[in-house]
């Protein structure tokens, strides 16, 4: 068993280490801009000496005294292959979601698992190379490790009795000081081996077991904010955010800090509909009229015939966390959005629960599986009447790929839908599909520039079909009473050299319909501020707990993004950067360039940051994000 546990370590550290040098030399720009390759490697051996040295403990403190034994030696052989195979799998699948995410695998890897059907169906279709060279490489480490971990190799003679209690209590010391990486108060962590503001080089010294190992641990803390930024007491946090948001005077009630009077600038004694239509992954990088690369020709020219938000930002990179910002209002946590954690499954504020109370019939409508990111189970929970996705479609999608029905197939639906609507008040949440990986859309529709299955081939298309939709739209009666808002998920792919990457949270919003000032609006946007907004256009005058501006009346000019386990906030031209166990940073941020220029921190941003950063989890944690219940209404 010794000379088992010994050449496991030393044939993992060789295999990181190899793995490590490799990926930096892919990225060698990146981490020579950083600081170079030492840093890389130092850290990433402190950190697979900790992780190795948990693997082995049982193992190696066991074989002094059974180490000459048959059966302890296979299954100490067997242990040490099954982690070997989990260090290739994951290492071996790095480059690939360094492409995807620009970092390490993390919490998304197993995030994932739970929709197998469609990400199988990505995998086939989009990547059959990288996936065939990746199981080769995995198929040819893993034989190393079968011919490196032998199953009958026991010690050769048992270890003198008076010795095995001293190597055993050696062993114990050095394996414990090795797992915990640092004579220090704290223990190693991902933090102590960060040394620069690239984020994903950051993630280099790290190896990617670690990284999913540590995001899975720390799902059971990743709901509270205070955890990785701080604390600040409940009182001033509610007080700062209350100001901050406009408002003034003592609660409406106690127990709902962020409940307040909406009055809405719309005039008239009948709202309109409301159709918000999300588009995936369409960042302002693809949107010629915000700079990008001019590949969404009919979202340019909508723009000239509604109120174009030229400056609005995502709070973060998931379809999820843009789903949560735009239907509830809700600032981002590092934790996972609240589609999917338990406490917001019901009672939990959205525009279909408040718009319910108003006899709207309010709807989700999905090209794909709805039970993705438990979108279903959470919007039919906070007062949508109804979730249409791909298989209760009344018009049979025309084409149909791994994440679901094409783009234009749902906005058939969706048009379809608002003419069978007739009279009836309706909120419909409108989600597309098509511009996500492996970019599968119908062919005809578009003149394909290179490989057809691109991103920005997808974007043409997805284009395509939102111009398609409101050429019919304007020529149908729901068009005079209806406001629409088109508006992005999240950028394609969020990566860069900075902490929080901005221009990578830049998104297109718009919005047009009836009674919607044509104008270019060139002000600081959070995808939170969109719902309030929409409710002042539509007419709905009420009381909610959104902490986002209502734009008709005011502008904040500051935006929220929730990049990893980093919080930025935006403000005008300054960015603050929260980061888990390290000081607050501040930058002079300059567009053009996307240049963060350090400055000092100023002590009264810092603590509106750090209250913002906080509220969301407490208010989660403490269900105060929710209307009122009905009953307490009615008194």
């Amino acid at each position: 068993m010794r000379k088992l546990t010994w050449r496991f370590i030393v044939a993992v550290l060789v295999f990181l280490t190899l793995s490590r040098v490799g990926l930096s030399l892919w990225q060698w720009s990146r981490v020579h801009d950083a600081g170079g390759l030492w840093p890389v490697i130092f850290g990433g051996w402190r950190i697979d000496l900790s992780l190795v040295a948990m693997v082995v403990a049982l193992p190696a403190l066991l074989s002094p005294w059974l180490g000459h034994r048959r059966w302890p030696t296979r299954l100490t052989a067997w242990w040490y292959r099954v982690w070997w195979l989990l260090f290739a799998l994951l290492e071996v699948s790095t480059p690939q979601f360094i492409v995807e995410y620009d970092t390490r695998p993390n919490r998304l890897y197993f995030e994932y698992l739970t929709s197998p059907h469609e990400v199988l169906a990505m995998l086939w279709h989009g990547y059959k190379l990288s996936v065939g060279l990746g199981l080769v490489a995995l198929v040819l480490i893993g034989w190393i490790g079968v011919r490196l971990l032998p199953t009958r190799s026991p010690d050769r003679r048992p270890m003198t009795l008076w010795l095995r209690p001293v190597v055993t209590a050696v062993g114990f010391a050095v394996l414990f000081l090795a797992a915990r990486g640092t004579l220090q108060h704290r223990p190693l962590n991902a933090s102590q081996v960060a040394f620069t503001s690239d984020a994903m080089v950051n993630t280099l010294p790290l190896n990617s077991l670690y990284n999913v190992l540590n995001a899975a641990m720390a799902l059971e803390n990743e709901r509270s904010a205070a955890a990785v930024y701080g604390k600040m007491p409940d009182d001033q946090m509610n007080a700062i955010v209350r100001a901050t948001a406009g408002l003034q005077g003592a609660p409406l009630d106690p127990r709902y800090p962020s409940l307040h009077r909406q009055q809405a600038t719309r005039a008239g004694d009948t709202p309109l509909n409301l159709v918000i239509i999300l588009e995936e992954s369409l960042g302002a990088q693809f949107v010629g009229s915000l700079g990008g690369a001019g590949d969404t020709p009919e979202l340019d020219k909508l723009s000239n015939e509604g109120w174009w938000l030229t400056r609005t930002y995502a709070t973060g990179t998931r379809s999820a966390r843009g789903l949560e910002a735009v239907t509830t209002g809700f600032m981002p946590t590092p934790a996972e959005a609240v589609l999917k954690l338990p406490r917001s499954q019901r009672d939990f504020f959205t525009l279909g629960a408040l718009l319910d109370t108003f006899g709207y019939h309010t709807r989700f409508l999905y090209g794909g599986e709805a039970h993705f990111d438990n979108m279903r189970s959470f919007f039919f929970g906070n007062g949508f009447n109804e979730v249409v996705d791909r298989a209760n479609f009344e018009t049979k999608p025309g084409f149909v790929g791994s994440w679901g029905a094409s783009d234009e197939d749902m906005f058939n639906e969706l048009h379809q839908r608002l003419l069978d609507d007739g009279d009836k008040r309706t909120l419909t949440v409108a989600f597309s599909v098509s511009n996500h990986t492996p970019w599968e859309y119908p062919a005809g529709r578009i003149q394909p520039e290179g490989d057809p299955a691109s991103n920005a081939n997808a974007v043409r298309y997805a284009d395509w079909a939102i111009g398609r939709f409101f050429e019919r739209a304007k020529q149908s009666p729901y068009w005079n009473h209806t406001v629409f808002l088109i508006v992005a998920d999240h950028d394609a792919r969020v990566f860069g050299a900075s902490l929080v990457p901005v221009r990578h949270f830049h998104i297109p919003a718009l919005i047009l319909g009836a009674g919607v000032p044509v104008k270019k609006d060139d002000h600081i946007v959070s995808q939170i501020d969109l719902a309030p907004t929409l409710l002042s256009l539509i007419g709905i005058s009420s009381e909610h707990p959104m902490l986002g501006a209502d734009l008709t009346q005011r502008y904040p000019d500051r935006a929220i993004m929730q990049y990893g386990d980093n919080y930025g906030y935006l403000r005008n031209d300054t960015l603050v950067v929260l980061r888990p166990n390290q000081p607050v940073t501040q930058y002079h941020y300059l567009v053009d360039g996307e240049i963060l220029q350090p400055e000092a921190v100023d002590p009264t941003l810092e603590k509106t940051v750090l209250a913002h950063a906080l509220w969301p989890s407490w208010a989660y944690g403490n269900q105060r994000y929710r209307l009122p219940p009905k009953a307490d209404a009615a008194k």
